[in-house]
């Protein structure tokens, strides 16, 4: 029975270049796979996937509306499908991990996503509660803070390098936006806002 995974972390930690290192070994092996990220992230294009180290691959674009299912049935009829990789999982809607479980299910077709656990205020991303719930394996990517520690949380700063306490939960941003940190300086950073 195929399996569905989530690789989650703080941000930076390479998510986007274990994926495509992961649809690379399929491929070299002669097997399809299919690369999704959600319409919302165009920070490196609309349907690309950009890790830091300057891998990229083109990726289907996914709607909020769209049914992953759907969308995997009608490539995996044209041609068989291996593996679906899917970056930015934390965007994936309620219902799209769902969708994601029934491909493994019934194709027994692997599903490997990857994204953050929590944002900016230490919350889950509703496609992150999902995945945490229903996903077969959960595999943490470290990586680390400031002070060495392993960093489980992502800082928002503004545009003059504080910290960001309030706002929507979804703002797209790379290094410009966000740190990782360990959960000790994620709360100075905060407590330092406070009373600022």
């Amino acid at each position: 029975m195929a399996k569905v995974y989530f690789y989650y972390s703080a941000m930076n930690a390479g998510k986007s270049t274990v994926l495509l290192q992961s649809s690379y070994n399929y491929q070299e092996r002669g097997m399809r796979t299919l690369l999704f990220v959600p319409s919302l992230d165009t920070r490196a294009g609309i349907g690309k996937i950009h890790s830091r180290l300057g891998l990229a691959s083109d990726a289907i674009s996914l709607q909020p509306n769209e049914n992953l299912f759907e969308k995997v049935k009608q490539e995996h009829t044209k041609s068989h499908v291996s593996c679906i990789l899917i970056d930015e999982a934390q965007f994936l809607t309620v219902d799209q991990v769902k969708q994601a479980t029934d491909v493994a299910d019934t194709f027994s077709i692997p599903v490997l996503c990857y994204g953050l656990r929590t944002d900016f205020q230490g919350k889950l991303f509703p496609g992150s509660a999902e995945l945490l719930g229903t996903a077969d394996n959960l595999i943490e990517l470290k990586t680390i803070c400031h002070c060495g520690r392993k960093a489980t949380m992502n800082l928002r700063i503004a545009s003059d390098g504080k910290a960001v306490k309030q706002g929507a939960q979804v703002e797209i941003g790379g290094n410009d936006r966000y740190i990782p940190m360990c959960r000790k300086h994620f709360k100075e950073s905060l407590d330092t806002l406070i009373k600022a």
